[in-house]
């Protein structure tokens, strides 16, 4: 009976730890206008006394600060910190930052830049053009699953058959939930492509009309550990222009293992 009411207890902690973090991440992605309360329940799906009750555990925590004039919740000092510890961890993108103003301003579309986390791709940043017709599907803080969009998949082209049979296994649930089109089957012949190519073309398959080219960077020791993407609407990544920005991608990924590799001799020297 004990055994039984400590098990409940722990699957009850972590369901609640879920929900706060879930809280803190819709924070990180919405940036520094926040969201009002009734917001945070509605997009977390959550009743209003849960999110309530989280979020306010979030303020008395530091994690959340409560704007009294505006009603809105946004991320709080403590959030800052955690952020500032983990920071050495995200110095590739700092590397990379030149690089993806550069792209943004060469192609005139959005430029990401995202890191491989588990079985997810995580977003650090964007970098927009000047074309009038900006892509806003995706935002800093945002988490895919590792094989939807172009730099997603370029990623997951350069794992191992075996891992890339274990992550669309994990996350199936989750693609036929919120990605459809992006099949095990249109994921596969995305990676056959990409394989051959060097660099990853997206074809509309998380919107219609959105279209990507994306590619792999590796760390100095070799391992894929982030990419780089181009999304624009579809009439801009024809066949030609697609296989124009793909070779500049990896361009830029060259470039940056090269860049990587020279800051850590200067670290060790």
């Amino acid at each position: 009976m004990l055994e039984k009411q400590a098990e409940k207890t722990e699957v009850t902690g972590a369901q609640t730890l879920r929900r706060g973090l879930s809280v803190l991440r819709l924070l990180t992605r919405i940036g520094p206008g926040g969201l009002r309360m009734g917001e945070i329940g509605r997009r977390l799906d959550l009743n209003k006394a849960t999110a309530i009750r989280l979020t306010r555990t979030l303020v008395d925590e530091g994690f959340v600060l409560h704007d009294h004039g505006s009603g809105r919740y946004r991320l709080g000092p403590e959030a800052f910190a955690v952020g500032l510890a983990a920071e050495p961890s995200y110095e590739l993108q700092r590397l990379a930052a030149p690089t993806l103003r550069a792209l943004a301003v060469e192609s005139g579309d959005t430029v990401f830049f995202s890191v491989l986390h588990g079985y997810e791709s995580i977003c650090l940043s964007r970098d927009e053009g000047d074309f009038p017709i900006r892509n806003q599907l995706i935002k800093a803080g945002d988490r895919w699953p590792l094989g939807v969009g172009a730099g997603s998949c370029a990623v997951l082209a350069a794992l191992s058959d075996t891992e890339i049979d274990d992550v669309l296994r994990r996350n199936a649930a989750l693609r036929t939930e919120r990605f459809p089109r992006c099949t095990d089957a249109a994921i596969r012949r995305l990676i056959r492509e990409t394989r051959n190519r060097g660099y990853c073309v997206q074809p509309g398959l998380v919107i219609e009309d959105s279209w990507a080219v994306g590619v792999v960077v590796h760390d100095a020791s070799g391992s894929p550990v982030a990419s780089i993407s181009i999304a624009a609407i579809k009439s801009r990544l024809g066949t030609a222009r697609s296989a124009a920005l793909g070779n500049r991608l990896m361009q830029a990924s060259r470039a940056l293992a090269l860049l990587q590799a020279e800051a850590r001799n200067t670290v060790d020297s």
